[in-house]
């Protein structure tokens, strides 16, 4: 059973333009999950149907100037960086330089983004001084590879930095999983005041990182100077999910520390991405087969069993998946247990999706 081609398949039948499916045409990071999702397949098959399906979406976007339909630049989001993730792959496959001009337009935005005291990207403007898990995935490997592509591979340690001070800051040493998010002035309503730290683990939020690492290592020179650190950070971050996997599913709770609290949930998209980053994680021989292989198949086997259900068309359902989570705001999203739990619950999110692709097709890859 090949889950990531029927998955794939389910949605270019289901949602064949994924801009039409509630984001009203924004410049969405959804997309992006979803797309690199394509991209994976497309490599692996070889099937010009996924590079034709990540272009159309892509040119929904990029005007033929490279400007990015929804995108501002001086709003500093740094989730408005991922959907460029695709347009290596698309420049390198048709050479057109709009591809080129739209990355160069991303890339300016992380060279004035506003920064922590030690240089870390903030979350957006509107979040100042915070660092999010999320953040992490969507700059750090656009980031990575537009310096090795288009700038000869120069100050990578910018890129290698923020995950050493992502964990610097909001790694537990009690469990050795990272908190959401950190925020340096310590002045967020959602923070301890002594700390600066959120107060909850959030599933998706390492999920998140876990992919964001194992997406970088994959293009990191192994030679470089922090490339043993961030494969530290990786085993760490995982070993310490590993310790909150649930032994009867196999999978991991939307809070994931609190599983046996009423109203926690098994959560799809969480699950998937670190189903992902430990699938990767052996391909790139970065994770040892012997001390990860059971992890991984026990976990995958329980993404099918507990979130997936094939509808009588034989199109893919992702079920259990959290709809949106985040901290302050105009909605005052305080990082409580209680908050995490009461966000909607929702069939086929984008992001559960996409991680759900890439997840089945680098375990698939992995048989």
């Amino acid at each position: 059973m090949n889950w990531a081609s029927k998955t794939v398949r389910s949605i270019m039948e289901r949602t064949p333009k994924l801009y039409e499916n509630g984001y009203d045409s924004k410049w969405s990071y959804d997309y992006g999950v979803i797309l690199k999702g394509f991209a994976l397949m497309w490599k692996m098959t070889g099937e010009s149907k996924y590079f034709q399906f990540i272009r159309e979406h892509m040119d929904h976007f990029i005007g033929e100037d490279g400007s990015i339909k929804g995108y501002r630049q001086d709003e500093y989001n740094i989730d408005h960086i991922n959907n460029g993730k695709l347009l290596f792959l698309l420049y390198k496959e048709t050479g057109l330089e709009k591809y080129r001009k739209a990355a160069d337009l991303l890339r300016g935005q992380l060279a004035s983004h506003p920064r922590t005291s030690e240089g870390a990207f903030w979350h957006k403007q509107v979040y100042p001084y915070q660092i999010w898990l999320d953040g992490l995935y969507m700059g750090a490997p656009f980031y990575l590879e537009y310096l090795l592509t288009f700038e000869g591979g120069n100050g990578l340690e910018d890129v290698t930095k923020q995950f050493i001070l992502c964990e610097k800051h909001t790694r537990d040493p009690e469990t050795g999983l990272l908190y959401h998010a950190w925020d340096e002035q310590k002045v967020q309503p959602w923070c301890d005041p002594a700390t600066g730290l959120s107060p909850n683990f959030w599933g998706r939020s390492m999920g998140w990182f876990v992919m964001a690492l194992a997406d970088t290592l994959e293009l990191l020179p192994k030679e470089h100077r922090d490339y043993n650190e961030l494969v530290r950070i990786f085993w760490d971050a995982l070993t310490a999910l590993r310790n909150y996997q649930d032994q009867a599913s196999g999978v991991w709770y939307q809070v994931i520390n609190l599983g046996g609290r009423k109203g926690n949930y098994l959560e799809a998209s969480a699950s998937s991405m670190i189903v992902y980053a430990l699938a990767k994680g052996i391909r790139l021989g970065v994770l040892g087969q012997e001390a990860w292989r059971s992890t991984v198949d026990k976990a995958f086997e329980g993404l099918i069993t507990e979130f997936v259900l094939e509808t009588k068309e034989g199109w893919v359902n992702l079920n259990k998946n959290c709809q949106v989570a985040g901290l302050g705001g105009s909605d005052r999203r305080d990082g409580t247990f209680a908050y995490y739990i009461s966000e909607p619950i929702i069939t086929n999110d984008f992001k559960g999706v996409g991680a759900f692709i890439q997840a089945c097709a680098e375990y698939e890859g992995l048989q």
